[in-house]
């Protein structure tokens, strides 16, 4: 699903859509977004990239879950012990994970069931209300996106493409970066492999994460204190397809391709 070769884009543009409300489990998620965006008259449609974050999209599924609720095994309690974490928590990222790739330093690196690769299989706190709540990812980051893609389209008319996102860490790099964890309507990848540069050359290695990069600067329009949980890219058009595509999915490397494992 590449995008035709063409003129450079005219200019991206990311604004926040204020006003969602704190979404609880079963909240209508893109009937919200769609209100909130008509209220601050941003206009959402088939050209519009709506970027959300994980958080949201994971309580309106009933991704929360109360630490004081979990029974931690004897393998949690083990793993607990030596890195200095809650076993609670501990238990939750072994159940939301398909393996552990590292366990040293205080850090659990895990790949979880959907293929993704983060720290305690995405499991985190921050922005969850109440004492010892945790949000889980999605269970499948892109079968969501393209729910969510489906409300807004009985909501718009038209659909926008969706991307949800999520804080990663890099291992070589400080800082953690949005990327893309679950899409619809996008081609994730912008594929320029076997094109020519303006030299001649061929391009061997070239091909752009478009669905991270989108994600990146989604986030770079909010504040993560505000509770904006959903912003609008306009620009993207030449990525924006009409079928919802393969999802962030097709951003993984295949293992056999992992030098790093």
């Amino acid at each position: 699903m590449t995008p035709e070769a063409g003129p450079e884009a005219p200019g991206l543009r990311a604004e926040p859509i204020p006003g969602l409300p704190e979404v609880e489990e079963g909240d209508p998620l893109g009937r919200l977004i769609a209100a909130a965006a008509t209220r601050a008259r941003i206009e959402l449609g088939s050209a519009s990239v709506v970027c959300v974050s994980q958080k949201v999209v994971s309580k309106a599924e009933g991704r929360v879950l109360a630490l004081g609720d979990v029974v931690p095994g004897p393998g949690a309690i083990r793993l607990a012990g030596e890195l200095g974490k809650d076993p609670a928590l501990v238990e939750l990222v072994l159940a939301e994970s398909r393996s552990v790739l590292r366990a040293e330093r205080g850090a659990l690196i895990c790949e979880t069931h959907s293929g993704l690769v983060c720290a305690n299989a995405g499991i985190d706190a921050s922005n969850v209300p109440g004492e010892n709540r945790v949000a889980l990812l999605p269970a499948d980051p892109d079968d969501s996106a393209r729910r969510l893609r489906s409300e807004l389209r009985a909501e718009l008319g038209a659909p926008p493409a969706v991307v949800i996102s999520d804080s990663f860490g890099r291992a070589w790099r400080l800082g953690q970066a949005e990327i893309a964890i679950g899409c619809a309507g996008l081609a994730p990848l912008d594929d320029l492999r076997g094109e020519l540069d303006r030299d001649g050359r061929e391009l061997a290695a070239s091909a752009i994460a478009v669905a991270d990069q989108l994600a990146s600067a989604a986030d770079l329009a909010r504040h993560k204190r505000s509770g904006t949980p959903a912003v609008v890219i306009s620009g993207a058009d030449r990525w924006i397809t009409s079928e919802d595509g393969p999802g962030a999915a097709a951003l993984r490397r295949p293992e056999a391709e992992d030098l790093f494992r």
